[in-house]
């Protein structure tokens, strides 16, 4: 029998889907844990958490600030406000700022920042850790209010009530795509303009954490954040033969759908901040900026290519101060119906396409 009579002898073509979350993780085949399930097993009182709304903007310290101006503006930022220690970056959503510059003499992180629903929340988050006194953003636009802490492992947190949102800019233009039998856009063509890729919002930031399973239960008790995804190896330790090494979470706001996943950590032999992420527009538009990044000779991490956990469609970099930041787009959506996903952990699980992962990334 030839190769070409032999049934499956070659390569079938590639395929995409849209499933629903159980059948996405299904056809993964990953294990799968309703929500209130962990939150029974765990034991989470909904009433003793500080209620999040949404990722509000990153906190970052940098001592050469002409090289990280240069590279927000090229990252697709724009300065809202300057003085002479602080710059506040946004996007074209209705945040205020989306990204604070506050000048040092050395590179530091200086923390996520969440809003809350309300100004009792601040007080409540006057137990924890290191917990600074409520002050007033007196200087920030937007104005409100804020409180910093840490977390068990001693990374800064910032929580924000009372700002002022901003009028959202204009949002891009939805391309019309044509497709094999369905060639919509008739008469009309293609074209694009060079330049960064604006940013609409924060979306995510991760941390890499010595203590996952005490982190989860810091932020999981402290919150309503909740598991999206949780990575595992295999471990005969373990009672049930599997050890989480990663979590993605997301901000629980009942059966309204909200970003796969605003947090996440990963078990690492150092503690440090891992990366930041922003939304952008479209994939037409991620691949312009990150040849806009290329041509300004800005070091790329990994990208572009496509998440499994989250589905976005990303592009990491490292910014001149050697902090990692990415675009991203088409991510998914997530609610208290979405089942929690257990998924192997490894280079397999991070990425359906794209560039080689860089041995390092997860350092």
């Amino acid at each position: 029998m030839t190769k070409e009579e032999q049934p499956n002898a070659y390569p079938s073509p590639n395929k995409g889907y849209s499933l629903s979350a159980p059948d996405a993780m299904k056809y993964a085949g990953w294990e799968q844990m309703p929500l209130d399930q962990w939150m029974n097993r765990e034991q989470i009182d909904k009433s003793q958490q500080i209620k999040l709304v949404r990722l509000s903007h990153m906190r970052y310290m940098h001592s050469d600030i002409e090289s990280i101006t240069n590279f927000l503006h090229d990252f697709g930022m724009h300065i809202v406000k300057k003085t002479d220690d602080k710059i506040w970056w946004r996007g074209y959503g209705s945040e205020p700022y989306v990204y604070v510059v506050e000048k040092g003499p050395e590179k530091k992180y200086l923390g996520g920042s969440w809003t809350v629903e309300s100004y009792a929340d601040l007080e409540k988050a006057r137990k924890l850790p290191g917990a600074t006194e409520i002050e007033e953003l007196k200087d920030a636009p937007g104005g409100g209010f804020r409180i910093s802490f840490h977390d068990s492992e001693g990374f800064p947190v910032n929580l924000v009530f009372g700002q002022e949102l901003a009028e959202t800019g204009k949002l891009p233009e939805k391309l019309v795509y044509n497709f094999e039998k369905d060639k919509v856009r008739e008469g009309a063509f293609q074209r694009f303009r060079e330049g960064p890729a604006a940013v609409h919002k924060l979306g995510h930031y991760g941390l890499c954490v010595q203590d996952l399973q005490t982190q989860v239960r810091f932020y999981t008790r402290n919150f309503n954040i909740v598991p999206s995804d949780f990575m595992r190896v295999d471990d005969d330790a373990e009672p049930d033969g599997k050890k989480e090494v990663a979590f993605f979470g997301h901000i629980d706001r009942g059966e309204q759908y909200v970003d796969h996943h605003s947090f996440f950590m990963s078990l690492n032999p150092t503690g440090h901040v891992h990366h930041c992420s922003f939304e952008i527009h479209d994939f037409d538009t991620q691949l312009l900026g990150h040849q806009w990044l290329a041509e300004k000779q800005y070091k790329s991490v990994w990208g572009v290519g496509r998440h499994i956990l989250g589905s976005q469609i990303f592009d990491y970099w490292w910014d001149p101060s050697g902090f990692m930041i990415e675009h991203y787009t088409d991510g998914d959506t997530v609610n208290s119906k979405t089942p929690i996903g257990l998924g192997p952990a490894g280079s397999e699980s991070l990425a359906v396409w794209g560039p080689e992962l860089p041995k390092d990334f997860l350092d």
